[in-house]
């Protein structure tokens, strides 16, 4: 019996996660990302969601991905409830709503229990934000924010590498993203994705700020690791009639000393998604890009600049450890997206009864750097308001 205990428990630690989602219905460029990403390391099964706000969408969208009538809603709070009481209820949800809908979602499953997987930005307010912080520290559930750019396996090298002071003293970061599919008003032309996007009763406060900023901003403070202590910034709409900004130049006066740039634009011809940071130190300098990346540039002072790449005796522990594929055969976006699911699994199953002890390297955005990236966005917003004045970020 003892044999059979013991294989159950091992049985029950393996399984699938459960997965709901809210949002994500047809047309939702996000949801099949984070659908693929569950699904590609195998640690989940969505079973329920309220896919989309509509009265004939739900139902269509959750059939064709395989749910049961049953498990499909038509809106979160019941869906919550009802999940909440079931056996086989949910562990975690995935919120993939428009910004202005991520607090109340959230607020509703955490309430209920259960884990929450959300986009960025976490919430509209800081006061949402810290709301939800205190709900899940208060419900001891896990709560993930999906700044899925950490998942890459050479951003996890180039972190290791500033842990390890290979770059000496941090002195001057920069980090930009840029896009370009925003510089016509295509909003006005019905296109989903720039409708709300721009419409400040959904976004928030900050348009291109809050929707890409946010991710140059986190990315920077994951691979540094020092604490922006101060904001500048200069906000900018150059589409006539547009509410909320789409260009964005940030100042940052960080703890150690050390200064940086913060450039986000989506109305910049020649960018698909082209992130990229930059930090320097006494010691030498990285780089990498999104669009290439699978390498890191590593540049010691007074040497010529080397390549990392992914999969090679050149890359680190913390890089090999999320590196599925040999080097040559690149992983990228929906990859590093879905290596932050499997970080979120490692988490989920350890809370289990029974659960295997979660492994020290296993690390994800969670509700505290959400609640970082809200005050960042707000603080940005404020200094432009204030015609480019220094403002604090909370310590």
């Amino acid at each position: 019996m003892a044999i059979e205990a013991k294989a159950d428990a091992a049985a029950g630690a393996a399984r699938r996660i459960r997965l709901g989602m809210v949002g994500g219905g047809e047309g939702a460029f996000i949801g099949g990302v984070h659908r693929f990403a569950a699904r590609l390391d195998d640690q989940y099964a969505l079973v329920a969601g309220a896919l989309a706000s509509s009265a004939d969408k739900p139902m269509r969208t959750g059939l064709a991905l395989g749910l049961a009538e049953d498990r499909i809603y038509t809106d979160f709070a019941p869906m919550a409830t009802a999940e909440a009481a079931r056996v086989n209820g949910i562990e975690a949800v995935a919120i993939v709503t428009p910004n202005h809908m991520h607090a109340p979602v959230a607020e509703a499953f955490l309430k209920a229990g259960i884990h929450v997987i959300c986009d960025k930005p976490l919430a509209t307010s800081s006061k949402d934000a810290k709301r939800l912080h205190a709900l899940a520290l208060k419900h001891d559930l896990l709560f993930a924010v999906t700044y899925n750019y950490t998942g890459y396996p050479m951003v996890r090298q180039a972190r290791q590498m500033v842990r390890e002071a290979l770059l000496g003293d941090i002195r001057v970061v920069q980090v930009e993203y840029a896009q370009d599919w925003l510089t016509d008003d295509i909003e006005q032309s019905g296109q989903k994705q720039a409708g709300w996007r721009t419409d400040p009763a959904k976004a928030g406060l900050g348009g291109c700020i809050g929707d890409i900023g946010t991710h140059a901003y986190q990315l920077a403070d994951y691979v540094t690791g020092i604490a922006v202590t101060e904001v500048l910034a200069e906000l900018t709409a150059f589409v006539p009639g547009r509410r909320l900004d789409d260009n964005a130049h940030v100042m940052l006066r960080y703890a150690n000393g050390a200064r940086g740039t913060v450039w986000a634009s989506q109305v910049a011809p020649g960018n698909e998604n082209n992130l990229r940071l930059r930090i320097y130190g006494s010691k030498g300098g990285l780089e990498w890009r999104q669009e290439q990346p699978n390498q890191l540039l590593w540049s010691p002072f007074d040497q010529a600049t080397q390549v990392i790449s992914r999969g090679t005796g050149a890359a680190g522990v913390d890089a090999a450890r999320v590196t599925r594929i040999p080097s040559g055969h690149p992983e990228g976006y929906l990859e590093a997206f879905a290596t932050l699911y499997s970080e979120i699994g490692h988490a989920i199953r350890s809370r289990r009864p029974k659960g295997p002890k979660l492994e020290t390297a296993v690390q994800f955005p969670t509700v505290v750097d959400g609640v970082k990236g809200v005050a960042f966005v707000e603080a940005v917003v404020s200094s432009s308001v204030k015609g480019g004045r220094w403002v604090k970020l909370p310590s």
